[in-house]
This record gives structure tokens, C-alpha cells and sequence, in this order.
């Protein structure tokens, strides 16, 4: 009992019973909504002994007393009509089943209960006890009390066997409150539970008066003129069940109000209790014939209006004469509403009644899909394409119908989820099939976004679902992005553009002098004016307001266009208008550079002319993507044009790097001559010469060894017997690895780090030796001493100074604070990680660790 009431299933006031696996599912039909401002009971943690009438293994228990009140509404009535003493077995049965419903009532005690003005649940004892004592409690109680003890209290006249019996249909609530959380539970058929609930009062209601009937009979003071003697002589020594049917079926006689026969009422008492009974069956027909009747109705009062509308159509049809084409539109429209309604397809009507999150992502799931494909929408950003979605409605239309006329106003366009359509040009009352529309297709567009008359009619040639969107939407959609509206009107012109018909190729070059003269609706930009080469255009926007260096969803400028594709006219334009010939993009370009790789010399001068130039810190990126192009020409560019092809990279890297890893021997002589150093080391200490060396470009080295080296003398040589050596004249130390000998001199007073390279890692000398290379014990030690080296750190004493220090690490904690007390002049006793901990062993720091000192006089 204790593991039922603290578990976790009934600390969770959900308002709907929690699952088995003591998760909550929240449904609709069983949850109490909360007032208005009014906190939820969802999550709310009862008190302890205390639990939710909403627990599910609670509602399991009041199912089952359910169960139990089948049996008492049948026993009690029939014990209180037939019999004057218990029979054992059947006394049996009742006590069992009034100690279920005397646990039922100490439960109650501990169950939390629903305030009727807050709609919260109360769990304070003292008032849940108040409010069951104050009424159910006692009707309760004495439904539950033994009837052996009710007939030794009340005299044997008063027949009380019989009416303590009666008293325990007060559990019929149960039975209520049952059906009625059943009629509103989605996962069982409505239809059936009123059927059952139908079947289960008319059942109750003639057992109940079968029983009632034969008490009267059974206890009139001379039996033989009673209604059951007229047809059962001394019938209280027959049978009990024969009586039990006799009676049932007089009570299903006059419940039918079939008439009497054989069985009719004889004493004044019997005919008082049929009047009353005849009444109520008048009450119980007519709640029986009206559900039975709203049952009915409700399946077919939909094919009732359908009819009603299907007729008033055809009479309003014929009474204006309309034309036999329209007559069937109308009807094949409503015939399919109608099959859509029935069919349980009215999208529209759920949608709507749906809040704005759950719709977009039901519309996103269903067409994002497809938006995607249109050509209209090819290539915004997804944003826009998200919010389109979310407000095209779906729409059926039948085969043959009209879904744009031929040069009615624009107000919306359709995209075509499947079926298939055409489009029909009238001329002097002809139709012409001009083309037809598949899956994917989109009709209107042209009218909606140019704000003309539709060009075509567009009809249906089969059963079609159709996406439409309204122009105001989708104007007002794209106005917050105004790239996306260059977009789409960009796909519309190549579209056209591709078209053969000589009537698009005019519409064409309507929409191009609407353009020009700025006559569209839709939001248009810089870039896209740039890209077109439409100088009238881009003066337009440029007087209207657009700011010259506007940039597109890239972070491209209408300069970046211009210079890339060589529009010298469209770049002296924006110029003119104060656009930065400087400006980069997304990817660090800049105007110039998209001039010069795009060999576009005139637009080049232009460009320098007010003021261009070549950032020394993209030089070297620009320089490497002629490199990976094999463009020496380009190189060549870069340079005339003020470009330092000797700058290094972020990382350290030289173009001379990326020209060795590439292997062109003449961008590396071009390179040699525009004084590129083959010994600059990157940040990994890598040089030149080094990399071709790795390499084993025996070209490039010969290359390299018939240069000067300034500033360090290197010395190569190449022994007859392949041994390569390395020298560091700082420990005298010679590394026996391989099939050439290296000798080279370290410039820093410090070991620097190695190259990361195969070769020089501790697994480049253990691979040497299982290939049968020689490596000796002091060349493994150096090399891991090297390693152990290569460690730096970045140290401060908060105390001290907030200035940083970039240090080898040491080797043993001691010497790291003696360190630390040389750099900032203090005594330090204890080292800290970025994070605040504290650091009691070197080999817990790593390369590029952030280490703060603690002193002694902080």
C-alpha cells in the first residue's frame, strides 16, 4: 500500500491517468481543463499518502467496482421481488462484494478531489474527509452494510432482507460516470457505447419492474387475485425461475406497450403501479427512439444535404439558363466536397482549427518536399520557403473545371500536387491547347508577379490537388527579404527565356521594360540588376534608395557581380554612387581579385582607379588558388597588380609551400624570382626545403640547391650510401633514419617544435627499425627527450601581472614553479588550471594548456 501511494504514477496530476510504464499521456476526453489564469494540475506532486483520482491503477480499481455494480443491479432487485430470507451461496457472493466496495470507501479517504471553483485538486486530508462525510460517506456506508445485520436490527415485518438489498443501486453512479468517460474516449466507437448503454437501461429498467411487479403480487394480502395467479396457480410453491421469466416477460409486454393478455394487472395496487409504469416507459421509448434516431441521422443527414444542395443547384442552373459546360462544373465541384467530407479529407476545416505551430509543421511535412522542386522558388533561403508553405491552402478539383480564366485579375498562384491540367488560349472564341502542367508545375505565376492579366486559361483534365497561394501573401513574404524576391524574379525571366513560343518571348520583354522603369511589385536588388547588366534598372534602385554596397543571402555586393562577369558600365555606376571598391565578401574576396581572375583588364584599371587594392593579408590565399589552378598567368596578375606573393598565411605558409606541395617547377621559379625564401619556416617549423625534401621531388631540390640561402648556411649533401643525417649543433646529437644525410643548423637558442611529419615521430623511427633500418638506444632517447620538449604553455600570475607568458613546459612541478617565480618575481606555491583546479602533477598538462600561479603574498 505504501509502494501504491509514493509512487510516481500518483504524484503525477495529470488530469488523465498515467501510463503503465508511469509516463503521463494527456488525452482530451478525460482531462479537466483549468479556469482561466488558473494553474494546471499537470506535474503537480500530491502529498504524501495522497493520490490522483486520475492514477491509472485507480481507475483500474473503479473499473473493476464497475464490474461489481453489474452484479448488485441485478441481484438486488431480484432478492428484493423474490426472495424472503438469504440463500447461502448467494449471501456468499454479497458480502464478498460489500467488502470491495468497504475497501472502496477507506480509499476514499486518501483520494484527492477537484475544487469546482479553481478546477485544482485538493489534497489537504482534512478537507477531502469534510467533503465525503458531509454526503457520499453515508450513503455509502449504508449500501455496504451486511444484510444479516440490517434484519436483526429492523422488525421481521418491515421486510428488510429485501430493501437493504435495494439500497445498494445508489453504486449505480458508477455505472454513469462509466459510460460517460467512455462517450468521450476516441479509442473506442461512440456508436457502440450508446448502443450498449441503451441496451443496459432498457435491460435494468425490465428486470427492475419484473421484480417490483412480483413483490407486490407476493405480498398482497390474498394471493390468488394477483396478475401472476391468473396465469400461475399457488405459484408461490412453483418454480423460482419459472416466476423469474413470467415476470420478465409481463414487464417486456408492457415496456413494448404490445397490450395485455394473458397478464394484466388485477388488485388496485397493481393497476396504481402500472399507471406509474406505463409512464415511465412513455419517458424510457421516447430516450430510447431519440438516440436511435440521432444515431441514424447523424450517418446520413450529410447525404440528405448533399442531395438538397445538388438539387438547388440544378434548379438554379436551369432557371438562369446557364450553359451545360458550367452546369457541370458546379455539380462535379460539389460531388467532390462531398466525396471529400465523406471520406474524412476536409484538410482546410482541420487545418484551421489547428494552432499556427501544429499547422506549419503538418503543411512542411507534406509539401516542403515538393515547394522545393518548383522552379519558381528554386534557390531562397529556406526560411521563406518555410513560411510559404505554412500558407498555401489545399485545394480538389474535378476533372474539367476551371481554375484560372483567361485575363481575369491575378490573385492567387497554384502549384500542381498532382493530376494533370492545360493550359487554353482563346482567340475569337476558339480554344487552343497550349501546353499541359505535371506534378510540380506552377500556373499564375506570371500574372501574380507582374500584376497583369492572367495570359491563359488553366483547366483541369482529371481528379487534381492544387496548392494555392494569394498574392498579398506572398508580396508581403517576400518583402522582408529582399534577395529572395530577386531570386524568384530571376528564375521567372531564365524561364521565359527558355520558352520558344513567341507569345513568352514578348511577355518577356514586357516584364523587362517594367523592370527598367521600376513598375514591379515584387522587391528587387542590386545584385540582381548587376547580374542582368541592366543599367536603367540599377540607376532606378539606385535613385530609390538602395544603398550601394547592399549585400546578397552570399554577402556578395552588386560590385562583386559586376567585376566578376566584367560589366564595366554597371561597376562605373555603382562607383559613382560611393560603392567601397574594397569591400569583401563572405569568403574575403574582393572586387579586384574577382576582376583580375575573371581576366576583365579594363574593368581592372577602373577599379584602381578609385582606389582598389590587393589586401596584403588575402594576397597569400589569392595566390594559392592560382597555385591549385596551375595558373601562372594569374600569379603573374596577383603580382603586376601590387600583390606580395613572399607574405605567409595565417598558419605561416608561404605561396612558395603550397608551390612545392603542387610540384609546377615554373610557378616556383617565378616565385624564386619574386624573392621567395626557401627556408622560412611555417608554424610548424616547416620549410621549403624540408616539404620537398619529404616529398622526394628530386627536381625541385636541385632547384633549391642551385639558389643562395640568405641569413643560415644549409648545407646538403647526398651520401653514397643513402644515410640521411640530422644534425642539431646545440647537442651534437646524429640520427642514423635513413637513405640521404641532412645536416642543419637551429637557429633558436630554444629547441623549436618538430614538424609533424612521419618521418620525424617517434612511430616514423619504430616503422624504420621494423624495416630493418638502424636506430640505436641514444637516438630513441634524444628523440623522446625532443618530444618531451615540445610542450608549451601559456602562464600568468593574476597577483602580479595580467600579462601573459607563452613557456616550455618543465619537467617536474618543482622547476615549473621556480619558473614561475623568475617571470613575475614572486614565490610561488601552487599552479591553477583555466577552470580554477588545482595541479598537483606535471603530466596532467598538456601543449597549449592556460596555467595561472598562486603566491605566497596574494
Amino acid at each position: 500500500m505504501d509502494a501504491w501511494f509514493n509512487s510516481p504514477a500518483s504524484k503525477d496530476v495529470d488530469g488523465e491517468p498515467a501510463s503503465v510504464d508511469g509516463s503521463s499521456h494527456y488525452s482530451v476526453s478525460n482531462a479537466v481543463l483549468p479556469s482561466l489564469g488558473a494553474p494546471s494540475n499537470r506535474g503537480i506532486a500530491l502529498r504524501r499518502y495522497i493520490f490522483s483520482p486520475f492514477d491509472f491503477r485507480y481507475r483500474l480499481w473503479e473499473m473493476y467496482l464497475v464490474f461489481l455494480v453489474f452484479y448488485t443491479a441485478w441481484v438486488s432487485p431480484f432478492e428484493f421481488g423474490f426472495l424472503d430470507s438469504p440463500i447461502k451461496d448467494l449471501a456468499i457472493v454479497d458480502n464478498v462484494v460489500n467488502g470491495f466496495f468497504a475497501i472502496d470507501i477507506i480509499l476514499t479517504f486518501f483520494v484527492a478531489y477537484l475544487d469546482p471553483q479553481t478546477y485544482l485538486l485538493v489534497d489537504d486530508r482534512k478537507q477531502i474527509a469534510w467533503k465525503y462525510l458531509k454526503f457520499w460517506f453515508w450513503f455509502d456506508l449504508i449500501s455496504t452494510v451486511p444484510s444479516e445485520l440490517v434484519m436483526i436490527i429492523l422488525p421481521t415485518s418491515f421486510h428488510a432482507y429485501g430493501v437493504s438489498n435495494m439500497l445498494r443501486l445508489w453504486r449505480l453512479r458508477r455505472v454513469s460516470k462509466m459510460f460517460s468517460r467512455l462517450e468521450k474516449d476516441r479509442n473506442i466507437n461512440y456508436f457502440l457505447i450508446r448502443c450498449i448503454k441503451l441496451i443496459c437501461v432498457t435491460l435494468f429498467s425490465v428486470h427492475f419492474a419484473a421484480c417490483f411487479n412480483f413483490f407486490l403480487a407476493a405480498h398482497y394480502r390474498d394471493p390468488e387475485q394477483t396478475w401472476i395467479a391468473l396465469t400461475v396457480e399457488n405459484f408461490k410453491t412453483k418454480n423460482l425461475w419459472l416466476l423469474y421469466v413470467t415476470s420478465v416477460y409481463w414487464s417486456i409486454t408492457t415496456l413494448t406497450t404490445v397490450g395485455y393478455g394473458d397478464l394484466h394487472p388485477v388488485n388496485t395496487r397493481e393497476m396504481l403501479f402500472d399507471i406509474f409504469f406505463m409512464l415511465f416507459n412513455l419517458g424510457l421509448t421516447a430516450y430510447l427512439i431519440g438516440n436511435m434516431t440521432n444515431l441514424v441521422v447523424h450517418g446520413t443527414s450529410r447525404t440528405r444535404n448533399f442531395r438538397d444542395r445538388i438539387q438547388a443547384a440544378s434548379n438554379f442552373s436551369q432557371r438562369n439558363r446557364l450553359p451545360v459546360r458550367l452546369q457541370d462544373q458546379m455539380l462535379s465541384h460539389l460531388c467532390l466536397k462531398y466525396r471529400a467530407d465523406s471520406e474524412g479529407l476536409q484538410q482546410q476545416e482541420i487545418l484551421e482549427s489547428l494552432p499556427k505551430a501544429i499547422k506549419s509543421s503538418i503543411s512542411h511535412f507534406l509539401f516542403y518536399s515538393l515547394l522545393d522542386k518548383v522552379y519558381l522558388f528554386r534557390g531562397v533561403s529556406n526560411d521563406l520557403l518555410f513560411q510559404l508553405v505554412s500558407e498555401m491552402k489545399a485545394e480538389y478539383f474535378p476533372p474539367k473545371e476551371d481554375v484560372i480564366l483567361q485575363n481575369e485579375a491575378p490573385t492567387d498562384l497554384y502549384v500542381l500536387v498532382h493530376g494533370a491540367m492545360e493550359f487554353i488560349l482563346q482567340k475569337l472564341g476558339n480554344e487552343q491547347v497550349v501546353r499541359e502542367m505535371k506534378a510540380g508545375d506552377v500556373c499564375g505565376e506570371i500574372g501574380v508577379l507582374c500584376y497583369r492579366p492572367q495570359l491563359f486559361t488553366v483547366r483541369t483534365r482529371r481528379l487534381c490537388q492544387m496548392l494555392r497561394l494569394n498574392r498579398t501573401v506572398l508580396l508581403n513574404l517576400v518583402q522582408a527579404n529582399v534577395g529572395d524576391g530577386a531570386i524568384i524574379m530571376n528564375n521567372l525571366l531564365e524561364h521565359l527565356k527558355e520558352q520558344e513560343d513567341p507569345m513568352m518571348q514578348s511577355v518577356l520583354r514586357d516584364i523587362e521594360k517594367m523592370l527598367a522603369k521600376g513598375q514591379m511589385d515584387l522587391p528587387l536588388d542590386l545584385c540582381f540588376a548587376a547580374a542582368r547588366d541592366d543599367e536603367p534598372l540599377l540607376q532606378n534602385l539606385l535613385r530609390r534608395g538602395s544603398h550601394p554596397d547592399e549585400r546578397d543571402m552570399n554577402g556578395r555586393t552588386a560590385l562583386h557581380v559586376a567585376a566578376a562577369n566584367g560589366f564595366e558600365s554597371i561597376a562605373t555606376i555603382l562607383l559613382a554612387f560611393g560603392a567601397d571598391p574594397n569591400i569583401k565578401d563572405t569568403d574575403g574576396n574582393v572586387p579586384l581579385w574577382e576582376a583580375i581572375s575573371g581576366k576583365h583588364d579594363s574593368l581592372v584599371k577602373v577599379l584602381k582607379d578609385h582606389g582598389a587594392v590587393l589586401g596584403s593579408i588575402d594576397v597569400p590565399r589569392y595566390a594559392c588558388v592560382a597555385i591549385e589552378q596551375d595558373n601562372l598567368q594569374l600569379l603573374k596578375d596577383i603580382s603586376r597588380h601590387g600583390g606580395d606573393l613572399t607574405v605567409p598565411t595565417t598558419d605561416g605558409s608561404t605561396a612558395l609551400h603550397a608551390a612545392v606541395s603542387s610540384g609546377n617547377i615554373e610557378i616556383i621559379e617565378f616565385l624564386l624570382e619574386k624573392g621567395a625564401d626557401i627556408d622560412k619556416p611555417n608554424d610548424d617549423g616547416c620549410t621549403p626545403r624540408n616539404l620537398a625534401d619529404f616529398q622526394g621531388k628530386d627536381e625541385i631540390k636541385a632547384l633549391f640547391n642551385s639558389k643562395k640561402k640568405g641569413g643560415i648556411e644549409t648545407a646538403v649533401s647526398f651520401a653514397d650510401k643513402g644515410t640521411r643525417i640530422m644534425k642539431y649543433p646545440s647537442t651534437g646529437t646524429m640520427l642514423d633514419a635513413g637513405s640521404r644525410a641532412v645536416q642543419m643548423t637551429q637557429v633558436d637558442k630554444q629547441p623549436r617544435r618538430q614538424v609533424d611529419m612521419f618521418q620525424n615521430s617517434l612511430f616514423g623511427f619504430v616503422s624504420a627499425a621494423t624495416r630493418g633500418e638502424s636506430i640505436d638506444a641514444n637516438t630513441l632517447s634524444n628523440m623522446l627527450e625532443d618530444q618531451e620538449q615540445a610542450a608549451r604553455v601559456i602562464v600568468r600570475c593574476p597577483g602580479k601581472s595580467e600579462a601573459a607568458k607563452l613557456a616550455l613546459l618543465p619537467k617536474t612541478m618543482q622547476e615549473l614553479l621556480e619558473l614561475g617565480g623568475k617571470k613575475f618575481g614572486c614565490s610561488c606555491t601552487g599552479v591553477l588550471s583555466a577552470e580554477g583546479a588545482e595541479i598537483e602533477e606535471i603530466n596532467l598538462i598538456r601543449d597549449g594548456d592556460h596555467l595561472s600561479f598562486t603566491c605566497n603574498d596574494q
